[in-house]
Order: C-alpha cells, then structure tokens, then sequence
C-alpha cells in the first residue's frame, strides 16, 4: 500500500485536455489556487475541503501524480474573488474580470451543467464559491 492510498482525490475541472494543463499547472508550481461553485459540492455530496488535509491529484487517465495540502478554504461569493487568488490560479489570467470570464465559460459548459444536476445553471454575482489555496507536497511518479 502506498502512502497516499488512503488520501482522497483532488480532480481538476474533468478529464481532458483542460484537466492536463491543470495538473501540470499544479505540478510545475505555477497553480496554487482553485475554485468551484459550492452547487458542485452540493450536487455531489462532497464534504468542502479543510485546510490541513491532503489529497491526491488525478489526471486525465485517472493516475495519482501527486499530493497537495490545503492551506486555505473560503466559501465566498462570485463577485468577492480578489485578484491575488485569481493570478494564483496559474492559468495565465491577468485580471478578474479574465479570470471569471474563463471560469464562467465552463461553469456554463454542459459537463458542468450536467454535474449539477441543472441544464440552466449559471453563475451571477452572489454565486457561492469555494476559494482553495494549496501547496504541492510532492510529485509522484508515473507506473
């Protein structure tokens, strides 16, 4: 058994090409903030994360590369992310009003809608989101 067998997954965004830019965001370094909209947990069932806790990244092939820590979590509304956490995000943004506009493509997207159990959902400005920031505590190979 493996260390991080007991750990619960972290899965950004969903399987595929966006999920592979995420993760090799987080591995590189460059990704120490994410965010999610609080109906995701809620459709799912999904405790929110702590901070202290560890988790698993999953890539697109469903393989542990690694295992972050929580160092912060806040449930805040949409029109709250500051830019701190947005540039944080490692996906190249420059402003807020970039960063959401990324965001709310695929909060928009039909995989989202369907895992939400809404194929109307949108985001607006009192949209509850979950705000995490994290660290990457190692790599781990590939089989």
């Amino acid at each position: 058994m493996t260390a991080y067998a007991d750990l619960p997954p972290i899965e950004f965004a969903f399987p595929g090409p966006l999920r592979d830019r995420l993760v090799a965001a987080v591995l590189s370094g460059a990704k120490t903030t994410t965010t999610a909209v609080l109906a995701d947990y809620e459709a799912a069932g999904d405790p929110l994360p702590v901070a202290g806790e560890r988790m698993v990244i999953v890539d697109s092939a469903g393989r542990p590369v690694g295992v972050l820590e929580v160092t912060d979590v806040r449930v805040l509304r949409l029109a709250d992310v500051d830019l701190r956490h947005a540039l944080d995000e490692g996906e190249g943004f420059t402003s807020v009003a970039e960063w959401r506009s990324g965001h709310e493509e695929f909060w928009h997207g039909p995989q989202m809608r369907e895992a939400v159990g809404d194929p109307h959902f949108t985001v607006d400005d009192d949209t509850p989101v979950v705000a995490e920031r994290f660290r990457l505590v190692t790599r781990l190979p590939l089989p």
